[in-house]
């Protein structure tokens, strides 16, 4: 069966012939430049430098061969510009503190400070202030935050739209072109077009914008959905107006070739808790996630993708009434999160998309056989009756052990053997 159709029966809730497989199709669905190297290697594929498609957290790009090499049911199709507001071309080499020489857009620009951190630069521009610094002999960016002064009297909401804007021709030729490079793709696709997300907060800092205004500090932020409500409220009014227009173009453009849409990144759980009450998420988020959601199931075939980490099994029902028809990283080792429990109360409502692996302590540091033994026993609860992709709880770290990763891909192997 092509990937594309075991992916559609999983979204579909319908027992597949394998469970389908992802592998770097999203943002939060990939793994590290540097393990897509080691993976490279172990599977005697072309030498080549491995590209870095997402620099906030340094994801490898996985390409054709490497997918065929491990099963891979689902690829992915992105926005035109990556979370630092250029684009992924013409690709130079760039070696990372560990020695690894990848290949890095042409507009990533950076330089080292005093204590040798690396500073990125928003749009390549390096006369603005730098939005993301990797510490030394780190693995990744962290988001340096650039809010200026807040005058509570003169808070506009427009400030924090500035990133929202209405797609335009150069955009929708873009899609135009990678959707057309995907017609004989026999793989699944997951679309981010971005737009949708409704304070995410890897995006409120704005590490795309060359100086962004309004409320742009992470606890800012988080203070502001308690004390500034109706502000919050006019920037997601705004923002889904803008995005169904967008939506409406998107479709136009893409069409059915898209089987599932990221809709948005916005973290609702923690390890132990989650971090808004559910009344608080049926008033603020979920009237303008019902409105995006049910837009998309009107007039399109897409199926809407939510990712939350953490422990939001007490705001499940409320997701899904938000019209979400997926459900990642399912982080099955915060509170609450109980696989067969999840399966047994939402499997018919509900995808689950990851939780086929713990990537804080089995993957990275158990030994093989209790990667094996955990993916088996995943697959066996969340893949019944359809309604499970597998893919690890969030991206693949760097320093992974290959060995590891490789025996998570067997066993997803082994277990799709069974049937």
């Amino acid at each position: 069966m092509p990937g594309r159709q075991r992916l559609q029966d999983a979204l579909n809730h319908r027992q597949p012939d394998a469970i389908p497989v992802d592998l770097g199709a999203s943002s939060v669905t990939g793994i590290h430049v540097s393990c897509v190297a080691g993976l490279r290697d172990y599977y005697k594929l072309e030498k080549r430098l491995v590209k870095v498609h997402e620099p906030y957290q340094m994801l490898g790009l996985v390409e054709d061969d490497l997918l065929d090499a491990l099963g891979v049911d689902v690829v992915g199709l992105g926005a035109p510009e990556n979370i630092f507001g250029f684009a992924n071309e013409n690709w130079r080499p760039y070696t990372l503190d560990s020695g690894l020489q990848v290949l890095v857009s042409e507009h990533m620009q950076t330089t080292r400070d005093q204590n040798g951190d690396t500073l990125i630069y928003p749009k390549g521009d390096l006369t603005a202030m730098p939005s993301g610094r990797m510490p030394q002999n780190g693995y990744f960016f962290d988001t340096i935050v650039r809010q200026h002064p807040i005058d509570e009297t003169h808070l506009n909401p427009a400030d924090n739209l500035e990133e929202f804007t209405l797609v335009g021709e150069k955009e929708l030729s873009y899609y135009a072109r990678e959707i057309a490079n995907l017609r004989d793709n026999p793989r699944g696709v997951l679309a981010s077009f971005g737009g949708t997300a409704l304070g995410d907060i890897a995006l409120v800092p704005a590490p795309f914008l060359k100086d962004p205004k309004g409320i742009r500090d992470i606890e800012e932020w988080y203070v502001s959905t308690v004390i500034r409500q109706d502000f919050i409220r006019q920037i997601f009014q705004q923002q889904t107006d803008i995005a169904l227009q967008n939506l409406a173009k998107l479709w136009e453009t893409v069409g059915d070739r898209v089987d599932a849409l990221f809709i948005c990144g916005t973290d609702f759980g923690t390890q132990n808790s989650t971090f808004c009450s559910e009344e608080t998420y049926r008033e603020l988020y979920m009237p303008y996630y019902r409105r995006i959601n049910d837009w998309i199931h009107a007039h399109t075939t897409w199926k809407t993708f939510k990712h939350s980490c953490g422990a939001v099994a007490p705001l499940i029902d409320a997701m899904i009434e938000s019209g979400f028809d997926i459900l990642n990283p399912v982080q099955l080792t915060a509170r609450g999160m109980d696989a067969r429990k999840l399966k047994a109360e939402y499997g018919d409502r509900l995808v689950f998309w990851g939780g086929g692996i713990d990537t804080q302590s089995t993957l990275p540091f158990g030994r093989p056989d209790e990667v094996r033994r955990q993916v088996l026993e995943r697959c066996e609860i969340l893949g019944r009756d359809g309604g499970f992709v597998f893919n690890a709880v969030h991206n693949i770290q760097a320093n992974t052990p290959i060995k590891n990763i490789v025996a998570m891909f067997d066993a997803v192997r082994e277990f799709n053997g069974r049937r």
